[in-house]
């Protein structure tokens, strides 16, 4: 019989796809179930030719759920050891045939997504699966069967699990901590209907009046905030310390005053002054005038009981006498403020000076003796220094009223007007030279701060070599007026010196004629001395020509009827050579040019000197 079956089975393969297709429902090993009738015809939905472990992957086409707990391993078939479908699910064999039956009583509901725990082991399978329906469509949410429980009436949300246990829905496990308001001290003892009036625990009132407004004693007279004093272990005793949770810590007195002796507006809301003056106003017998600083002078322990006043605290501090006298003879009354703190206030008797010196007494005299003094000088606008110091000479060399000292000179002049050898030329800020221990001394004057800065061989020079006399002003600034000697020029490059030389050196020097004129010197112009073209004294500008032909006219073989602008033709090189103009050899034929007139003495003939040359700038002899 294997043989035809397998003959049959060749020739359909070999006849078509169609032969072999009703073949192969001829060869079927029975009927399939009701859930597969559509897909019976078509073998190739659950079967591979020659390769049986190739039908578990078409089951899982089909059955995508299942397939996708397979490959994520969870759930049922996600969860058990590998084996073919076909192990539990066997086909072929009839329409009513339930293929995917299996034993619910040793069946484990923990290889689920939901393993059975507390109460849920003993719930019926129908109470959570509906008949007719696939297992793995039973909702897991814990409202799906309880919300006909549920109380709060969906107002905590779906997440039952964060109260309820699964041993008994009754029983609760719920930890306040995790939420806005701990239950500490008594508040754990407490049962949740306390606080919580309704089944919608949301929006309970955090606030200790919410439920102790009928033990606030202070009947809302200190706020709402019982927290700042009350505690969760007692709230008959308070917990609050003024000394450190405020800033007025409660001494003497005051720690035994009771809270509605001071706090007499609304808590919170009404600033409380921590002045003193504030409680005790009708005990000031100063009326204010010192001030709300009572405890400069009273402590705590007792109003009536003084304390230590420490008057080195005031603008006038007890030095000298002052400690021992009696506070009642500078302070006639108990207004304080109103005591006078100048000298003149208690001593006014005592001026030899008829107040011409003002009020300031303590500028000379101390608080230990009134005759005594004590002036320092150096306070003033002149400070007694060197040979004016008080052990060489006496005040009233300098102040001629004893009387008055105000108003004395204080410049040099007003004294030393006989001394003064310069006859005022110099003014009289004679401390510029002049010092105070002898005034033949002379300090070191800063020669830079005049016009005539001492550069080079100039400082080391004696003051006389060139101030004659002792008016320094009359010294003459110009080079000439002292090395006028020195000058091998005869002034034919005028008298500023400093154009050419510098004051470390008279032979010293350095002229940049192409930068600093208007003739460049090149050619045989490079080597020919200055006193070739320069022969004529200057004593301001120095000029000189500038045309070939006021030195060349005696070589001018054309005898000027080429004119005398002979730099057209002829080179500074040498003056017998002459330049190309055309390009080509020079012939005679292009000598005969007309005749050029001279150039006018006003015109280029001379260049002046620039004015940098008569004027140096700062510096220029360094």
């Amino acid at each position: 019989m294997r043989i035809w079956h397998l003959l049959a089975l060749i020739t359909a393969l070999l006849a078509g796809p169609a032969v072999a297709q009703s073949l192969e429902s001829a060869l079927s090993p029975g009927p399939v179930i009701e859930g597969h009738v559509k897909v019976e015809a078509q073998c190739e939905k659950c079967h591979v030719r020659f390769d049986r472990a190739g039908q578990d992957g078409l089951c899982m086409d089909c059955h995508k759920e299942v397939g996708q707990d397979v490959r994520q391993h969870t759930g049922v078939h996600g969860r058990m050891k590998p084996q073919p479908c076909r192990t539990c699910h066997t086909e072929h064999k009839g329409r009513e045939m339930r293929i995917a039956e299996f034993d619910r009583k040793a069946f484990d509901h923990g290889q689920t997504n939901f393993a059975l725990r507390g109460g849920h082991a003993r719930v019926e399978c129908s109470k959570c699966h509906e008949s007719g329906k696939k297992f793995r469509v039973a909702p897991q949410e814990c409202v799906a069967c309880h919300r006909k429980d549920d109380k709060h009436k969906g107002s905590l949300g779906p997440k039952c699990v964060e109260c309820h246990t699964e041993v008994n829905w009754k029983q609760t496990r719920f930890d306040h901590s995790k939420t806005r308001f701990a239950l500490t001290g008594k508040h754990i003892d407490s049962k949740c209907e306390s606080c919580h009036k309704s089944e919608n625990f949301r929006n309970t009132p955090m606030t200790c009046v919410a439920c102790h407004r009928k033990d606030d004693k202070h009947k809302a007279h200190f706020g709402e905030k019982c927290e700042t004093c009350h505690d969760t272990q007692n709230w008959k005793q308070s917990s609050f310390n003024h000394d450190t949770g405020t800033k007025y810590p409660l001494l003497g007195r005051h720690h035994a005053a009771r809270c509605e002796s001071c706090h007499t507006g609304m808590l919170y809301q009404d600033h409380l002054s921590s002045a003193c003056s504030d409680c005790h106003k009708k005990d000031d017998k100063h009326k204010g005038s010192l001030g709300s600083e009572c405890g400069a002078c009273h402590n705590e322990r007792g109003w009536k009981e003084k304390g230590r006043f420490d008057h080195s605290k005031t603008k006038f501090p007890l030095l000298g006498k002052h400690l021992d006298a009696d506070c009642k003879s500078c302070h006639l009354s108990a207004m304080f403020k109103e005591t006078p703190s100048t000298c003149v206030g208690c001593h006014r008797k005592d001026d030899k000076h008829e107040r011409t010196l003002g009020e300031a007494c303590g500028d000379c005299h101390t608080e230990r003796d009134w005759k005594a003094t004590r002036f320092d000088h150096a306070r003033t606008k002149f400070a007694l220094r060197g040979a004016h110091g008080a052990a060489t000479v006496k005040c009233t060399a300098c102040h001629r009223d004893s009387r008055s000292f105000r108003n004395t000179p204080s410049d040099c002049f007003s004294c030393h007007r006989k001394d003064d050898k310069h006859e005022g030329q110099q003014g009289r800020d004679c401390g510029q030279c002049h010092v105070d221990t002898g005034w033949k001394s002379v300090s070191s004057f800063d020669h830079g701060l005049t016009r005539f800065p001492l550069l080079g061989k100039h400082a080391p020079l004696a003051c006389a070599k060139c101030h004659v006399s002792a008016r320094f002003k009359d010294a003459q600034r110009p080079c000439s007026a002292c090395h006028i000697k020195d000058d091998p020029h005869k002034k034919t490059l005028g008298t500023a010196c400093e154009q050419c030389h510098n004051a470390r050196s008279w032979k010293a020097w350095a002229f940049d004629h192409d930068r600093r004129t208007q003739f460049v010197l090149d050619g045989k112009h490079k080597d020919a001395a200055c006193s070739a073209c320069h022969t004529r004294p200057a004593e301001g500008r120095v000029t000189a020509p500038s045309a070939c032909y006021a030195c060349h006219a005696k070589d001018d073989v054309h005898e000027a009827r080429f004119g005398r602008q002979c730099e057209q033709c002829h080179v500074t090189t040498s003056f017998q050579k002459i330049r190309s103009r055309i390009g080509r050899p020079v012939s005679d034929a292009d000598l005969h040019w007309p005749i050029l007139p001279a150039p006018s003495r006003a015109g280029p003939g001379s260049v002046p000197v620039s004015a940098a040359f008569l004027h140096p700038a700062p510096g220029a002899l360094q």
